[in-house]
């Protein structure tokens, strides 16, 4: 009888109009606080003229901004497993806006630098990706595949969103009354869109079973192995992925097609990503997450092959968007992995670390494929490298695959 009250309570609590309503602001949340890993690119010419540094040094308060979000996800997914996700979300919000107004204060590269990794990346924008992706997915049963997917596009869209936004008010009132109008902005709508999230999920009722596995299968590995591999997993996909998406302005350069031929390329390939995440997000409701996995590394690897033989400018428009097409559920699916394999209560802390691999594996790739071509004269090496490591997330989603089929069998 107890059993059947808890599964009565989760029914109520999961896939309601509350958590539909939460999943909107959940994306709005996300939306915003997605202005930290963009601004920097934009101001990045700006910041070169301002403080009389070379490109290298402008640069560095991106990859500065990028190690500090990769950080701040992982400690900001453990504290909303131990104080539920308000609490990461209201210190992400008040450092966040703090963090723009400090930035527009600043004197020096250094210290524009330091505000990015620590106030901007690490305590302020690191809170509205992971850790709300995790929080929804407590929301939802039913639909959890597409309410991650729906919350892991609030990072393209505020991609798409906030560099008009900043571009204008550069041009208009300069980079330094428009950190200061961003960090305004932010303080005035995310903390009391923070305190939306009060209400905090029942993870008695989803916890994970008395083996204390996930809600749906059970591998014969230790849990640390299971997380090292989905981690490997992660870099693996998205060294693949930062091929395109960081080199594709060069190779087009390169080819004689031009900069803003490349940059039309990149946004068709980020826009499509986003109709991709929504589109996989269904399809995760119907296959789960490791067929999720599976289906989009697959697409990704056909679209990186494609690149090898078709370098004509319709054709890169083309491969281009079924790259765009492909790749935009893989990060997403491993949200849901994770929920499959791991209790509830953790699921904060795992769900970042996972997540935060990704951006790892983003930023090594696009290092790598930098040295490569410096090598070899050539992208077409980095094409391949990123083939091989497309393989190896392949192999890790397939192992995973052939482990739930096994346990469907025992289980049968």
């Amino acid at each position: 009888m107890a059993e059947h009250g808890q599964t009565r309570e989760l029914a109520a609590q999961t896939d309601a109009p509350y958590s539909w309503w939460r999943l909107a602001i959940s994306l709005l949340m996300s939306t915003i606080g997605g202005v930290g890993l963009w601004s920097v690119v934009v101001v990045l010419p700006t910041i070169e003229a301002e403080f009389g540094i070379d490109r290298g040094g402008a640069s560095l308060p991106y990859t500065a901004t990028m190690i500090g979000f990769a950080l701040g996800g992982i400690y900001m997914g453990r504290m909303a497993d131990k104080y539920g996700v308000f609490v990461p979300l209201l210190v992400g919000s008040t450092m966040l806006g703090t963090g723009y107004i400090a930035a527009a204060n600043a004197v020096s590269a250094w210290q524009f630098t330091i505000v990015h990794a620590l106030l901007i990346g690490m305590l302020g924008s690191s809170a509205s990706f992971a850790p709300l992706i995790a929080d929804v997915s407590h929301w939802f049963e039913k639909r959890r595949g597409i309410a991650i997917a729906i919350v892991a596009s609030g990072n393209f869209l505020s991609g798409a969103i906030w560099p008009p936004i900043l571009t204008y008010g550069m041009e208009h009132h300069g980079w330094r009354a428009t950190h200061m109008g961003i960090g305004a902005f932010c303080i005035v709508t995310m903390i009391p869109l923070a305190f939306l999230f009060r209400r905090r999920p029942n993870l008695d009722d989803v916890a994970a079973d008395g083996n204390g596995n996930g809600d749906r299968f059970t591998l014969n590995v230790s849990r640390r192995t299971l997380q090292t591999l989905l981690v490997l997993a992660s870099i693996a996909c998205c060294v693949a992925m930062s091929m395109p998406q960081v080199h594709i302005v060069a190779y087009c350069n390169d080819l004689g097609y031009g900069v803003a031929r490349g940059a039309e390329m990149l946004s068709l390939m980020l826009g499509l990503g986003i109709v991709s995440r929504l589109i996989s997000g269904l399809i995760a409701d119907k296959i789960g997450g490791v067929g999720t996995l599976i289906l989009g590394s697959m697409l990704q690897c056909m679209a990186l092959v494609f690149y090898l033989p078709f370098y004509g400018l319709a054709s890169l428009y083309i491969v281009s968007a079924f790259f765009g097409l492909a790749q935009g559920g893989i990060v997403p699916s491993y949200a849901l992995i994770v929920r499959e394999y791991f209790p509830a209560k953790q699921a904060g802390a795992r769900v970042s670390l996972v997540l935060m691999a990704t951006l790892a594996g983003m930023a090594l790739g696009g290092w790598l494929s930098g040295e490569i071509y410096d090598l070899t004269g050539s992208y077409q090496a980095a094409f391949l490298n990123g083939i091989g490591w497309n393989l190896l997330n392949m192999s890790i989603a397939l192992w995973l695959l052939g482990g739930q089929l096994k346990s469907r069998r025992i289980s049968a």
